[in-house]
């Protein structure tokens, strides 16, 4: 057993490390390398991770004020790009004056991988399932955390948002930089609130872009995504309501959600329980979407017909979520170990009561996934640590960039993480887009975010203009009551 100076020795030695940059094979005109990191950082002499990174030089060196590392994604690499983001916002005017930075989380992509037994589900995939479905779901669930501990082990505990603020810390370190920069969407701005709160001296810039929430856990971050969606469909049942005469909805919001409730039923009694799944994650994608807003109106009035040709035909679009899982025997399993490093309940009980509020009250957008049990009620391992706890202390002014409608990070998350960092809200309003920097084409915010991050200069709380318009459909006028009879799917 190796000494804690020993093992101070150990750490330095992987902060000593000299990278060896070869040309990416992608072709996007970065170069790669791989960084090693302690698999338990509390034990630098046991096992080691290889972490996949990307860079590409500023292209001004005369300006250059160091690097800047982005993440998005996750956990566990789900839509994330990984090293792809140097290529990325090389695009932008960050690619001047910032070494661009990209890398696959621990046990993600290109990294030392983690892995998960895909394993056989049992309960039908269904936005409002009934009370009997509810032991099958918990079993599913059951299953697939004995299948993720089987194909992951021991490493699953040392796989959490700490530990990844940690490998950015080495990376600053093998890179030899002074301090770091970084940009961070979805489950990234809480791996950058999580670097800032764990060392606050070597992080500079940062921009936090469609935020989780500074003090849920994971499961309260997975059920707001019901409510999110429900605010969605509220709103633009209360445009479609001021439209009345071209919808044929109702006259007010509460009307049309009945409408919304008649397409459900009667989707479900003819066309069957799965396609009246999609039509749930139909009102929430579609709602989230404003320019989708007159689409969803007539797929609406249509559906309550409940013919299965109609519904077939406005659906068939509508992406399945999450994504079924049908290749190979395993999965990445990062997901679900570092959404286990914060504690979820263990009585069934809770998962199911609130699987029948979400049922009645949030179905759109698939809620009801959300409340339900997760690997995390069958928690294999005991975290090695608790969770860092979030903190503005000695960082400079950053920025929030959030979506007022964004349905998978509710906005309330942002508005919270600025709070907790003092960092200055960038609001889109009247918005469901998630992931806007640089990914969303919004010039307002991308020029906000480049002053900051090239200039310096930091703006006040903003709230900008949404690039996803409401369709440019008057509300009724007085006698205006008929739908156009021409329109089709």
């Amino acid at each position: 057993m190796r000494t804690s100076e020993s093992s101070a020795d150990v750490l330095r030695e992987f902060r000593r490390q000299q990278p060896k940059w070869s040309p990416s094979p992608s072709g996007d005109g970065s170069e790669q390398c791989v960084v090693e990191v302690p698999l338990d950082h509390a034990r630098p002499d046991g096992p080691r991770l290889s972490i996949a990174v990307n860079r590409i030089r500023a292209k001004d060196p005369g300006r250059r004020r160091g690097i800047l590392l982005a993440l998005n994604g996750g956990p566990g690499g789900y839509f994330g790009l990984g090293r792809r983001f140097p290529a990325v916002l090389s695009r932008t005017r960050l690619g001047e004056c910032y070494d661009l930075i990209g890398f696959d989380p621990r046990g993600t992509g290109g990294s030392t991988p983690l892995t998960g037994e895909i394993t056989p589900t049992k309960a039908p995939f269904d936005s409002r399932p009934t009370d009997a479905d509810f032991p099958l779901v918990a079993e599913d669930f059951r299953r697939r955390e004995e299948g993720n501990q089987r194909a992951g082990g021991e490493p699953r505990r040392h796989h959490s948002t700490r530990n990844v603020a940690r490998d950015m810390e080495v990376i600053r370190e093998v890179l030899g930089e002074e301090r770091l920069s970084f940009i961070g969407y979805t489950y990234g701005t809480y791996v950058g609130a999580v670097y800032g709160s764990m060392f606050p001296s070597r992080l500079d810039r940062c921009v936090l872009d469609s935020c989780v929430h500074p003090d849920w856990s994971w499961r309260e971050q997975f059920m707001a995504q019901g409510r999110a969606n429900r605010a969605n469909v509220e709103k633009w049942a209360d445009w479609a309501a001021e439209r009345v005469g071209l919808f044929g909805l109702g006259a007010t919001q509460d009307a049309v959600i009945s409408a919304v409730e008649e397409a459900a039923h009667n989707t479900a009694t003819q066309a069957g329980n799965y396609l009246r799944t999609l039509f749930d994650g139909a009102m929430g994608s579609r709602s989230a979407n404003r320019a989708r807003w007159a689409e969803l109106g007539h797929l609406v009035a249509d559906l309550r017909t409940g013919d299965k040709a109609t519904v077939e035909k406005w659906l068939a679009d509508e992406k399945v979520w999450p994504p079924a899982e049908t290749e190979g025997t395993t999965r990445c399993g990062v997901l679900d170990a570092v959404t286990l490093e914060k504690d979820w309940p263990e009585d069934l009980d809770v998962y199911f009561e609130d699987m029948r509020r979400f049922r009645e009250r949030y179905p759109y957008g698939y809620g009801v996934m959300r409340a339900q049990p997760w690997v995390g009620a069958f928690r294999a391992f005991t975290p090695p640590e608790e969770p860092a706890g979030l903190t503005g202390e000695g960082l400079a002014t950053g920025l929030v960039v959030h979506a007022d409608g964004d349905p998978t990070d509710h906005y309330e998350g942002g508005a919270a993480m600025a709070a907790r960092l003092g960092y200055r809200l960038i609001t889109v309003a009247d918005s469901g887009q998630h992931e806007i920097y640089a990914l969303n084409g919004n010039p307002e915010v991308d020029a906000l975010v480049d002053a900051y991050l090239v200039d310096g200069i930091v703006p006040e709380d903003t709230v900008c203009t949404s690039t996803v318009r409401r369709p440019d459909i008057p509300a009724d006028r007085a006698g205006d009551t008929e739908r156009p009879a021409d329109h089709t799917a």
